[in-house]
């Protein structure tokens, strides 16, 4: 008996409204970064804010009991939070943070923009969500429209920074992929801190060697970098996947990770807001047709694959365990 896809799922307003908060947060990451890699070295800007941010993590944990022997992650989650930690916790931040020193953060918004297209594709591959036709249709469609404001800008030939962004998209989209579906077992809070909790041991290490290695940089660094510093350690590195992985596992990853198409238009904004950066027309009118695509996204259809369903009863063998539902409501405590 083949699997069969359930009815459609209902636009979720709860996780859009998360996810958009998140994105919100993401979406002053890479001014904040560069302010930070102009003054002290891009990987360990990249490497140690994960370490900063896993002391909140390891203390929402305790406070929500999570570091209890029985609600723990299990078996094949902690394999899971590895790749969770891989894409969100290392790989993009490192790559992203090398390109910054190369690139203005306007530039790199616009790359990063392909992010939306990225993560849906992880979760239809990887996945029990199943795109319609009409979705792709829209998520195509946004993602050309941030191309085409990449070329209009020209950011359309290909600097050596982009590889290192390309590589940031990638590698982001399938710890958001992943980190979503996993936050429907774990929740979305204990999701980013397992991820961050789990590449503490390897990182602590190669974080006080960068450190040691970068000393005289560090000490002196101004404040304007160091805020950079703490801007992508506390919100870009924690607070912002708090609501971005609460949404992903209450709306979709597939459906809720759309809202990233305005996240260069926000970083934008901001710009605008903090550094005074001149906002014109044609920005703004790709801005608003990037959020008339996202509306569209959002009705369309994502429907799940439920799993197969054995026509007769079957007898465990011994550690065998129940497949986990294409999706669980957020553990509560």
């Amino acid at each position: 008996m083949t699997a069969t896809p359930s009815a459609s799922h209902p636009p979720h307003s709860g996780g859009m409204l998360l996810g958009f908060i998140g994105v919100a947060i993401f979406s002053q990451t890479l001014p904040f970064t560069r302010m930070a890699v102009t003054e002290l070295d891009a990987s360990f800007v990249a490497l140690a804010r994960a370490v900063i941010a896993a002391v909140p993590a390891l203390a929402l944990l305790a406070m929500r009991g999570a570091l209890d022997a029985q609600r723990r992650p299990r078996g094949g989650q902690w394999a899971r939070l590895a790749v969770t930690a891989l894409g969100v916790v290392v790989g993009f931040p490192l790559f992203s943070s090398q390109a910054m020193r190369e690139v203005p953060a306007s530039h790199g918004a616009i790359v990063i923009g392909l992010l939306p297209l990225a993560t849906a594709v992880f979760a239809a591959w990887f996945g029990r969500e199943r795109p319609s036709v009409g979705f792709w249709l829209s998520a195509v469609a946004g993602s050309a429209l941030v191309i085409g404001f990449a070329v209009w800008q020209g950011a359309g030939a290909l600097q050596h920074a982009d590889w290192y962004l390309f590589g940031a998209v990638v590698l982001g989209a399938l710890g958001y992929a992943e980190g979503g579906k996993l936050s429907r077992e774990l929740g979305g809070l204990e999701t980013i801190s397992w991820a961050l909790v789990v590449s503490l041991p390897v990182l602590l290490p190669v974080v006080g060697w960068l450190g040691w290695h970068d000393s005289v940089a560090i000490a002196a660094a101004s404040p304007r970098a160091w805020l950079g510093m703490a801007y992508v350690s506390v919100f870009s590195m924690f607070i912002g996947f708090l609501f971005w992985y609460a949404g992903l596992a209450k709306g979709g990853v597939a459906r809720v990770g759309q809202i990233q198409l305005l996240q260069p238009f926000l970083t934008l904004a901001g710009g605008a807001l903090l550094l005074a950066e001149p906002l014109d027309p044609a920005t703004i009118a790709f801005a608003v047709a990037v959020i008339a695509v996202v509306a569209l996204g959002r009705r369309a259809a994502v429907r799940q694959a439920v799993p197969t369903v054995p026509m007769v009863p079957m007898i465990p063998t011994s550690g065998a365990t129940a497949e986990t539902p294409p999706i669980l409501p957020e553990r509560t405590h």
